[in-house]
């Protein structure tokens, strides 16, 4: 029998989760399932700030990145979530660019947009990869755009905090990750499959809580509603 939640329904609820206790939570463009979950983990704590860049319902910024960096350089943004193209073992992001086989720059992105910036600055960095392959989980990433460790796999101030994926959840330790949680379906050994670096595995490794019905009807009301004038679609697929 199918669930009676979606896979990005279980990550909204477990991107709330790992928000439980902050004041101020700063989420990108284009990244639905953050803001979602931050949403939610407001909705569960009304005093959570939640600041969604490229939105005017739930962004009190009026002067776009200048103030989300200063706001982070004066410690008042306790969370962040950071993807890329490729995310590697030792938390570096690539948001640049891929090397083809001849090893020069083959495919170019967006950038970085003070990724680097806010990786130093914001204590709870949550690396965010949905699709969860080899390909965008490597071993080495092609170019560093926020790097994860300092000099020798020493964890720097700042830096990733966690790693959630479409499959399960890592927690960064010790200058590499540790499986901390599988979502339900999910074995350790698929995801060994499934990622291109070497890892570690807590004791024991758990299992991510499925949403229960109040977090399921807040996700598809509340939620859904809330992020409509940013994400229309998404909503729209959230809501049902």
């Amino acid at each position: 029998m199918s669930p009676r939640w979606t896979r990005r329904e279980l990550l909204i609820a477990a991107i709330a989760d790992l928000l439980a206790g902050c004041r101020h939570v700063a989420v990108g463009a284009a990244s639905p399932i953050p803001a979602a979950g931050a949403l939610l983990a407001r909705e569960r704590d009304p005093d959570l700030r939640v600041s969604l860049l490229g939105s005017a319902a739930h962004n009190g910024f009026t002067d776009g990145g200048k103030e989300l960096f200063d706001c982070a350089a004066q410690g008042r943004i306790e969370a962040f979530f950071l993807s890329g193209v490729q995310i590697d073992g030792r938390g570096a992001v690539n948001l640049l660019g891929l090397r083809g086989a001849d090893g020069r720059l083959e495919r170019r992105f967006q950038g970085c947009f003070g990724a680097p910036y806010l990786a130093f600055l914001v204590p709870r960095l949550v690396l965010f990869k949905e699709e969860h392959t080899p390909s965008t989980l490597v071993e080495r990433v092609d170019f560093v755009t926020a790097p994860g460790t300092g000099p020798a796999g020493v964890h720097r101030p700042g830096g990733p905090a966690l790693l959630l994926t479409g499959r399960c959840l890592f927690r960064f330790e010790g200058g590499g990750f540790l499986l901390e949680r599988l979502h339900p379906g999910e074995t350790v050994e698929g995801v060994r499959e499934a990622t291109g670096f070497a890892f570690g595995c807590a004791e024991p490794v758990g299992t991510t809580p499925a949403p229960d019905d109040a977090t399921l009807a807040a996700i598809r009301g509340p939620v859904a509603r809330a992020l409509a004038s940013a994400y229309p679609r998404f909503a729209r697929d959230l809501s049902g």
